[in-house]
């Protein structure tokens, strides 16, 4: 399974559906950046994405978006290959 990372805040709840999805599409550990906590994290994720809100997931080296992108590649039968390395 492809490693996962992901920008967040504590209080996010679109952060928490996310690693919630994940979960369930069998992730066992996500790589948590918070950018609350570290101001320096969230200009790199905007150098990184172009954007400046959270989540910001990353699939193995691949940029997939935030939650509503991530949810959307889920319906259309994309996240499990992406993840499995296809």
């Amino acid at each position: 399974m492809q490693a996962v990372k992901m920008y967040t805040t504590q209080v996010c709840p679109y952060c928490i559906r996310a690693k919630a999805l994940l979960k369930q599409r069998g992730v066992e550990a996500i790589d948590e950046i918070r950018v609350d906590a570290n101001p320096d994290e969230r200009l790199k994720m905007m150098e990184i994405t172009g954007r400046r809100t959270v989540p910001q997931i990353f699939i193995g080296e691949q940029h997939v978006g935030g939650f509503d992108e991530l949810h959307a590649l889920d319906q259309r039968g994309g996240l499990l290959p992406l993840l499995n390395g296809g």
